[in-house]
């Protein structure tokens, strides 16, 4: 009779072995991890650990604001961030979102966090709106500011519709539903109304100026007439603390929040941008860079020009 002999399997110890492997390599990623989140994260910035000064960026026309609401949300509640820098290259933009970016700005001071605003090439007019929520300005010398005013921009091509033979209908229910219509002239009550509601939008303005910058609202009236500024003219009228560029604004905030110079800091949210992207790779400039609505017939409320 022949016996057969059945070998001890090695699958146990492959398996322990497996095991043991897997947990060095969790080890070795968290330690990495770990060592990541020490790191600076941005370009002059400190370590995510330890409290620091939270850099965001405003950049271009002001349409959509979603995104940096949510940034300051998560600044203001996050214990590590001291202070916020807000840096500013704008014309302006729509006034409904210049407002709401202007109001969690605010929410952010009065959640005891200082806000300084960091005035770049320009911050005009939606932008300046922006910067008067901070507790300081700074501002370059020959940063392009104030433009305190708002504008609508209506087409009239009725010449232009008779010419080509072009009949436009409108069927309406409300006297004024088609005011701007750009297929006739505006009349002159038309004119009345909508003058009336830019004039409200502008005093807006002018009183977020004055509370912000703490001045008299007869002091604000002396340039909020729609005239760009420079740096230095707005240090002149008070529209600005100091003259300096991002450097003196992160150091502003970091004595503002009582934390030494130069401050750690952590970087802006880099948002991937489809328009960017073409504009940078298709030479699109000048068609992505134009204001919202000037391509359709649209009637939005602009603090920009």
């Amino acid at each position: 009779m022949t016996t057969t002999t059945t070998k001890t399997s090695n699958r146990p110890v492959r398996r322990r072995t497996v095991v043991v492997a897997a947990l060095a390599i969790y080890l070795a990623v968290a330690a990495l991890f770990v060592a990541a989140l020490s790191v600076t994260l941005a370009p002059g910035g400190g370590p995510l650990f330890g409290a620091r000064i939270a850099l965001v960026e405003l950049d271009g026309p002001i349409i959509d604001v979603d995104e940096l609401v949510r940034e300051l949300r998560a600044h203001r509640d996050n214990p590590l961030v001291k202070a916020v820098v807000i840096r500013i290259n704008s014309p302006g933009g729509v006034v409904a979102p210049t407002q709401e970016l202007h109001a969690a700005l605010t929410r952010l001071r009065e959640s005891g966090k200082p806000v300084v605003a960091s005035l770049g090439a320009v911050a005009a007019s939606g932008g300046y709106y922006v910067a008067v929520a901070a507790d300081k300005i700074y501002a370059n010398p020959g940063t392009l500011t104030g433009s305190i005013g708002v504008i609508m921009r209506l087409a009239n091509l009725d010449g232009l519709m008779k010419k080509v033979g072009v009949d436009f209908v409108v069927v309406k229910a409300g006297r004024f539903k088609d005011i701007g219509n750009f297929a006739r002239s505006m009349t002159t009550e038309e004119r009345g109304i909508l003058e009336a509601m830019l004039q409200d939008v502008h005093a807006q303005f002018i009183n977020a100026v004055a509370a912000g910058r703490k001045l008299d609202r007869a002091q604000v009236l002396a340039f909020a007439d729609g005239r760009i500024v420079s740096g230095v003219q707005a240090k002149a009228l008070n529209m600005v603390d100091a003259l300096g560029g991002l450097e003196e604004a992160l150091d502003g905030a970091a004595m503002l929040a009582g934390l030494s110079t130069p401050p750690k800091v952590i970087g802006p949210r880099r948002r991937l941008s489809i328009m960017e992207l073409l504009r940078n790779h298709l030479d699109l400039g000048a068609w992505t860079s134009l204001p919202p609505g000037l391509l359709v017939f649209k009637t939005p409320l602009y603090l920009m020009d």
